[in-house]
């Protein structure tokens, strides 16, 4: 078929473009005629990141739209959806020229309230006042439990992760795995089977109970914001673990729970000890208590030796030796102490007519008889002179007399 063009162009003729003119003037038009922010509400499909941009089609169920967040603005972004996830968006027309293509650019996207979340916000709404969450009704959690109940999926992955964690942490531990369904409209089949344990907690010696789940989308963990089932939670007479999820999942059973761990493995870590960790306090004990023990000995050892010293010295055969040693340093003295060791020496005593011993010159007079005591006899004499000594560092010639006889 073949269109032939006239020279003549009636109603003052068609505009003319080229392939880049009309996709811009497209583009022009959109942007000027389109609100220049907006907020769409949408379920994300397909994300993928690609050269640090974050691209993502935007879907209701019944049309799509591509998306994307550049990277620039996905480094400031709070929340990064992923598949599934129900967000509202914060985007503006970008029309892409050279292909006249239409996207979606995202300035900021956060997570939708969707009728999962709605349903959580109501059951908080309700329980909340009650002190269904209140920190100070958490029990603590038993530091060795002889007994644990789980209640569990059965096969799951979940229940092989609890219980190789528990053969590694503290295999004195008995388990209790009750199976019970974790997904889809079982709420009712979950509180029976946790009602059942709680009547016969105390005669099966179980000291706590775990409620895991191994992962899923928020939509999954759904049976677990149940308002009958928290309170059976809540009503439970030993304390509760839940392990549901991912570690930014939130369910109302983690609200009333005693203790919420991210997955079920951190429920087994939380409830049991480290095996290892208890075995080196063993050992670190013992190590000190070996000290300890040898620090006593050491000082016993030393009391007994001072007491043997003592009884050594105290002993009557040492008394004896001193008191001897004594009497004969005392003999000794008395030895050198006496006139007759000093007339040995070659000095002598003398005394007056009276008997009286004299010790200065002064003390006599000429002619007063005195004795003069020898080392071997006593003389007999009479004063006939009196001279003074000379003194230290004076005339050493002989001295004068002082006094002559009359």
């Amino acid at each position: 078929m073949a269109f032939a063009f006239s020279s003549a162009e009636p109603g003052g003729g068609l505009p003319r473009f080229s392939v880049a003119e009309l996709n811009g003037a497209i583009a022009n038009l959109l942007e000027r005629g389109f609100a220049p922010r907006f907020l769409v509400e949408a379920t994300v499909s397909r994300p993928q990141l690609k050269k640090g941009h974050l691209w993502l089609t935007l879907t209701d169920g019944e049309a799509s739209i591509q998306a994307v967040v550049w990277a620039s603005q996905l480094q400031r972004l709070g929340f990064v959806p992923e598949e599934g996830d129900g967000v509202v968006v914060v985007g503006k027309l970008n029309v892409w020229v050279a292909r006249a293509t239409l996207s979606v650019q995202i300035l900021d996207i956060r997570p939708s309230l969707s009728a999962v979340l709605r349903q959580f916000e109501r059951v908080r709404a309700l329980l909340e006042p009650e002190g269904l969450f209140a920190p100070e009704r958490k029990r603590p959690l038993p530091a060795s439990p002889a007994r644990l109940a789980l209640l569990t999926s059965v096969p799951s992955s979940a229940l092989a992760d609890m219980l190789r964690t528990a053969r590694e942490r503290w295999p004195a531990t008995a388990l209790l795995v009750v199976p019970v369904p974790v997904q889809g409209a079982v709420e009712e089949r979950i509180v029976r089977a946790l009602e059942g344990i709680s009547r016969r907690a105390s005669q099966l010696g179980i000291e706590a109970v775990v409620l895991a789940r191994g992962g899923g989308s928020r939509e999954d963990l759904a049976v677990f914001d149940g308002e009958r089932l928290a309170r059976s939670l809540a009503s439970c007479p030993v304390p509760v673990v839940c392990g549901l999820g991912h570690e930014d999942d939130t369910t109302i059973a983690d609200l009333v729970a005693d203790y919420r761990a991210a997955t079920p493995t951190a429920a087994l870590v939380a409830l049991l000890p480290d095996r290892q960790a208890a075995l080196s306090a063993v050992r670190q004990t013992r190590r000190h208590l070996l000290q300890r023990l040898q620090l006593r000995l050491e000082a016993e050892r030393r009391t007994l030796d001072d007491r043997r010293r003592q009884l050594q010295l105290w002993h009557p055969r040492r008394l004896l030796q001193r008191q001897a040693e004594w009497l004969k340093q005392q003999q000794r003295l008395l030895v050198a102490l006496s006139p007759a060791h000093v007339l040995a020496r070659g000095f002598a005593l003398v005394r007056d007519g009276d008997g009286r011993l004299i010790q200065r010159a002064q003390e006599l007079s000429l002619q007063a008889p005195i004795q003069v005591e020898l080392m071997d006899g006593i003389v007999e004499a009479t004063v006939t002179a009196i001279r003074e000594r000379p003194q230290p560092g004076g005339d050493r010639s002989p001295p004068a007399d002082t006094r002559q006889p009359p």
